[in-house]
Parts: C-alpha cells; structure tokens; sequence
C-alpha cells in the first residue's frame, strides 16, 4: 500500500512539473520577439516536406497520384546547384585519396587509387554515351522506361566487368573488396545519371545538381568516419557503395518519378535503338578515358602501389584544367552550334574555335605558375608526402593536362559538325600508342616513364584531331 502511494505520489510530481515547464514555455514564447518565433530554416522545411512525401509513397506503395512541388526553368538555380553537384562529383576522388593516404598509407591508399581508377574507367560501360541523347530526347522518340532498361543492362555489365577483373588480375581478399565498393559505388552513379538525365530533360537540371551532390558528400562522409573508426578500407570502400545506395533510393529515384511525368511502357525496339545509336559516342568517349588510364594500368605489377598515389596527385591538377575549360564552353555549345549553322558566320565559329583553344594555354600557363609557386608544398600538406622528387612531373602533367583540355574542346566541336566517327578512329589510334607506350616507358625508366608516355599521347592525339577538325571544317569546301 505504503509502495503505490509513494508511486501516485512520484506520477502527481511529474505531472506538476509537466505543468510547470509547459507554462514556463508558453509565457517564454510570449515575451520572445516575433523573429525568434519564426519557422525553421528553409532547407529543414524542405527536407520536412520530402521526408513526408517518402513517407506518403510508403503508404500509397505508389509514386503516382502526387503533383510535382519544384518548378521548371530555374536558370540560375540550374546554373548554380549543376555546377556544386559537378564540382562534388569532380572533387571526389581526391578527397577520397588524400582522406585514405592520411587514415590508412600511401600503400592502401595506392590500393583505393587503381580500384577507382578502374571502377571509373569502367563508368563509361555504365553510361554508355546515353545522357546528352537522353537529354536531348526533347520528343521522347525513347520511353523513359525504355532508358530505365537500358541503363540497368549497361549497369549490370559494368559490375560483370568487375567480377571478372578482379579474378583476372588475381588480387586478394582486401584488394578485392576494396574493388568491388568502388565499382558498387560507381556503379549507382552510372544507374542515378540516367534519373538525373530525366531531370535534365524535364528541364529541372537543378534537381540533378542536389541529388549528384548529396550522393558525392554522402560517399565522402561515410568513407571518412568508417576509415577513421575501423582503420580497414575494404570496410570504407563498401560503406561508402552502401551510402550510395541509401542516396540513389532516398533521393534520386524518387525525385525523378515524383518529379517528372509518368513515361509510357518499355518497348525491346527503343532498348535496341539506344544500344545501337549511343554506340559511338560510348566508343569515343570511352577509348578516350582508356587512354588516359593506361599508365596507370603499366603501373601496376611493376611498381609499388604507393606511386598511383603519387600519380594521381599529380593528375588532378592536370584534371582541374579539363574542368575549369570545360565550364567555359560546354553551356555554349547550342550556341556554337547555331552559329555554324548559319553560313555567313563561319568566320566567327572559327574565331570561337581559337579562342577556345587560347582559353586553354592561359589557364594551362595559370595553373603551371601556381604550382611552381605552391603546388608542391599544397600536395605535400594534404597528402603527408614529400612532392619535391616529382616537382618536373607535376609540371609536365600540367602541359598534358592543358592539351586534354584542347582534346576534349575539339572533339565537342567536331561533333558538332556532326564528324564523331572519324574522331572514334583518332583515339582507336591513340590508345594503340598509349600502351605501347606505357608498357615500354614505365619499365624501362619507372614512374617518371608513366608521365611521359602520358604526355606524349596527348601530343600525338591533339595533333592528329587538330588535323581532323581542319580536313572536316575546310576540306569540303565549306
């Protein structure tokens, strides 16, 4: 008896201090000033309103019967949220490299380097050349589902590959799993373009902007913490796929379906198509990023895996120039295009080709200064290794990379003068020379052959699709 009274006493006790603190509340509320009363912040709002949208898919087991909440042609929203997602999809893999020299050793670290390099070589397998046609699809010639199948083919492809290259090259238990959380992880990124390609067409690239980012940062924490916590990068590696995963479910799908029209039903006809047609420009574009990676391809087997961290430090600078140009003139291109379409403005299409081509040695020249100057004490600072043995290197990686940059411009151009194919035989030719290359260079001379074999490919593609732009834009008589 004693016992209940002392526990209906406990309950009267918190219930009066319920009281008490709920009065205490509402007589703070009303002395606060009106601003301090307002709503949360706007992205809390937003992400309040989305979790209750997810929550009312749940229920409903359907995304359809919902009206879409975000508006179509926000130009400068487009502008602004494509280039943070581009900017974090770009910015990835360094900080994923110099997060794992820091955490686990320029040795593991080399280890993470080649299974990303591979995962992302083998991205275009996933992509297949399909997002600029998907965008462009302004008709919708190909159902929405008909992309959803393709990509889901090419995507299942993609990790086929990786099976099968890690029993080839016969890497072991922590080499393996480290691969394979690369290629989960690039994998999705392959199967979340072509959502956010649906975005992009619906004309709501800000929309692919956020959800390309959330998943780059989400990637990023989540390797982060796991790889300081455990110290084992395998786990990392397949932490950070999962992420991706958690990113592509939560956000990325559901946002394409609930923020665009429902597209009609697959058609085998359409699959077939989309195989058929994106065939070049998956080959180009493909051939190309093997070109770029067969160094570190020759690198592997012969030196130590602690180099592909010292190579790929080196090679994102050489990167970021192929990326500043490319934000220069890519949102020009319609605009290119509809200047050579108009005869009597040949003259201009020709200056832009030059000062494209100008853009890119200044920012070429840019880059080598602030290297010379700092580039070798940053490198050293983030990555805890002393860069001063590759201070040449970095300087001809630069040069390559401005000449990449060139590459990349021109290639953009001759497709549109509607050429592609015969640049796809330029870079069939140029990954030819590359391996041989490689694999003569990086035994006989080591690290320092790597580079050069770099270099000169890139010379040697330049010139010949310098020459190919000048026999299709001159050699017909236009």
């Amino acid at each position: 008896m004693q016992r209940e009274r002392r526990r209906r006493r406990r309950g009267d006790t918190r219930d009066a201090y319920r009281e008490r603190d709920e009065w205490l509340l509402q007589s703070h509320r009303s002395k606060m000033p009106q601003d301090q009363t307002s709503e949360p912040p706007a992205f809390v709002r937003a992400a309040n309103r989305w979790w209750d949208r997810l929550l009312d898919v749940a229920d409903k087991r359907s995304f359809e019967g919902g009206a879409s909440e975000y508006a179509p042609n926000q130009t400068t929203r487009d502008y602004v949220l494509n280039t943070i997602g581009l900017g974090a999809w770009g910015a990835l893999f360094p900080i994923l490299s110099i997060v794992a020299t820091q955490l686990a050793g320029a040795e593991q670290a080399g280890m993470f380097s080649m299974a990303f390099t591979t995962a992302t070589l083998m991205l275009y397998v996933g992509n297949y050349g399909v997002r600029t046609y998907q965008v462009s699809d302004l008709d919708e010639a190909e159902s929405f589902a008909s992309y959803q199948i393709q990509r889901g083919m090419t995507c299942a492809l993609m990790l086929l590959i990786g099976f099968l290259w890690c029993i080839v090259r016969g890497y072991d238990h922590t080499m393996t799993l480290i691969t394979w959380g690369a290629f989960g992880f690039r994998a999705v990124d392959a199967l979340a373009d072509t959502y956010e390609a649906r975005l992009q067409q619906m004309d709501k690239l800000y929309l692919s902007g956020i959800s390309q980012a959330v998943r780059a940062i989400l990637g990023v924490v989540v390797f982060t913490v796991l790889l300081f916590v455990t110290h084992n990068l395998a786990f990392a590696c397949m932490g950070m796929a999962v992420a991706a995963v958690a990113s592509f479910l939560l956000l990325t799908l559901p946002l394409a379906l609930l923020e665009t029209p429902k597209s009609r039903g697959a058609d085998p006809i359409e699959i077939r198509e989309l195989f058929v047609e994106c065939f070049p420009a998956f080959a180009a574009q493909f051939l190309f990023a093997l070109i770029e990676t067969m160094p570190k391809f020759a690198m592997e087997g012969v030196l130590p895996y602690e180099d592909q961290v010292y190579f790929n430090a080196i090679y994102f600078p050489a990167q970021s120039i192929l990326m500043i140009v490319g934000f220069v003139y890519k949102p020009q291109l319609v605009r290119i295009a509809s200047v050579w379409a108009d005869r009597s403005k040949r003259a201009r299409f020709d200056l832009i080709v030059i000062a494209m081509l100008v853009v890119s040695v200044i920012v070429t020249l840019a880059m080598l200064l602030i290297f010379g100057a700092v580039g070798v004490w940053l490198n050293g600072l983030m990555y805890g290794v002393d860069f001063e043995p590759f201070r040449v290197a970095q300087y001809l990686m630069i040069v390559a990379g401005g000449l990449s940059a060139a590459i990349d411009f021109l290639y953009q151009i001759i497709t549109v003068l509607r050429r592609q194919a015969a640049a796809t035989l330029v870079y069939l030719i140029a990954f030819f020379v590359v391996a041989i290359a490689s694999a003569i260079l990086v035994r006989t001379v080591g690290f320092d052959g790597a580079v050069w074999s770099y270099l000169a490919v890139m010379v040697v593609l330049f010139v010949m699709l310098a020459s190919q732009f000048c026999i299709v834009r001159f050699g017909d008589g236009r």
